[in-house]
């Protein structure tokens, strides 16, 4: 029942950024959690961050924190990914989870990839 859009993927340098975007439909709830995983070729898919929207409270992968930020569009059912300092190891395909009590959603996946 619950459509996400993902949108910022893209191909760029090793110290580049990338800001991705995840527009759910729905409204906004106190029960809500949105953010994102990745999946590398050959790996499994790993957790990179997630904000709740009850206090906008935000857990990152070790991996990540301090260069990826994750914030929530107030009013709607929006996270944005803004990815900074990129990696050649943060290449992989990113997808938006919506979850909501014990429900989740997924997005389809914007490719990141970070080469030079």
């Amino acid at each position: 029942q619950v459509q996400l859009v993902e949108s910022g993927g893209g191909l760029v340098q090793p110290g580049d950024s990338l800001r991705l975007s995840c527009e759910a439909s729905g409204r906004t709830s106190r029960n809500l959690i949105m953010g994102w995983f990745r999946q590398a070729p050959g790996k499994e898919r790993e957790f990179v961050a997630t904000i709740k929207f009850a206090g906008s409270r935000t857990v990152y992968a070790d991996s990540v924190r301090g260069r990826f930020t994750l914030s929530r569009d107030y009013g709607k059912t929006t996270v944005f990914l803004q990815m900074n300092s990129l990696k050649v190891e943060d290449t992989a395909v990113y997808y938006c989870l919506h979850r909501k009590y014990e429900y989740d959603y997924w997005g389809q996946g914007t490719q990141v990839t970070v080469s030079s």
